[in-house]
């Protein structure tokens, strides 16, 4: 998957615990879990806020795009 999340990049900078980012989010840690590991659809924006709130930092320092190498196999095959 060419997004990565990073949020336990942010709890360790924030020296936060999953569970205390859980309650301040007011999802269950097993949800977060879906989060951290990537395995979420997608993200609501209010989400994303409530996460950029807590962890006080940006979207980008949350969600990161990698472009995928098979993608730029077939652009450059053009």
């Amino acid at each position: 998957m060419p997004i990565i999340v990073n949020i336990d990049v942010m709890l360790a900078r924030r020296k936060m615990q999953s569970k205390e980012l859980a309650e301040i989010l007011d999802i269950t840690p097993a949800n977060l879990s879906i989060l951290k590991t990537g395995k979420a659809k997608g993200i609501r924006f209010d989400t994303l806020e409530a996460l950029c709130n807590a962890l006080q930092c940006q979207p980008g320092d949350i969600l990161e795009y990698l472009q995928d190498e098979s993608a730029t196999h077939n652009t450059n095959s053009s």
